[in-house]
């Protein structure tokens, strides 16, 4: 396995951790976000993005992430998220908890998965940068 290849690899295991099936009420939404961030130590990333869902309403938001850890480094990404566990569009915004590891060069893919009570959200993204570490923190999401 090359070091290219492992990013793909750990968006398709993180995906699948949280592919849970589907409950009665449970509302299907995915998120299309843009980012940028740098770290020294502490991380910190902002971007926008808008929320759609199968009933047909959408929600456009800001996005605010920070964290504490050993980082350095600085990335653009850009991707998509799902969703589970929303009864209505609004459960999805607020502070979700994160945890993460970091090693990549020039162009990459990232994989994460952010977490608020009983609502998960399972992030992939394309993006170039340079960023290795660990660090820990939070997700918000607020209404733009």
């Amino acid at each position: 396995m090359t070091f290219r290849t492992l990013p793909c690899l750990a968006a398709l295991v993180l995906a699948s951790a949280v592919a849970a099936p589907a409950q009665a009420g449970d509302l299907s939404c995915t998120l299309t976000y843009d980012m940028k961030g740098f770290s020294a130590f502490y991380k910190h990333s902002t971007g926008h993005g808008v929320i759609h869902c199968s009933n047909g309403k959408s929600l456009p938001v800001s996005i605010d992430a920070k964290g504490g850890g050993i980082t350095f480094g600085k990335s653009e990404v850009h991707g998509t998220g799902k969703f589970a566990g929303l009864s209505n569009i609004r459960d999805a915004l607020g502070g979700y908890a994160t945890g993460e590891a970091n090693a990549a060069a020039g162009k990459g893919t990232k994989a994460q998965i952010v977490t608020k009570g009983p609502v998960s959200l399972a992030l992939t993204g394309q993006g170039r940068g340079v960023e290795i570490g660990v660090s820990f923190g939070s997700f918000v999401i607020s209404e733009r």
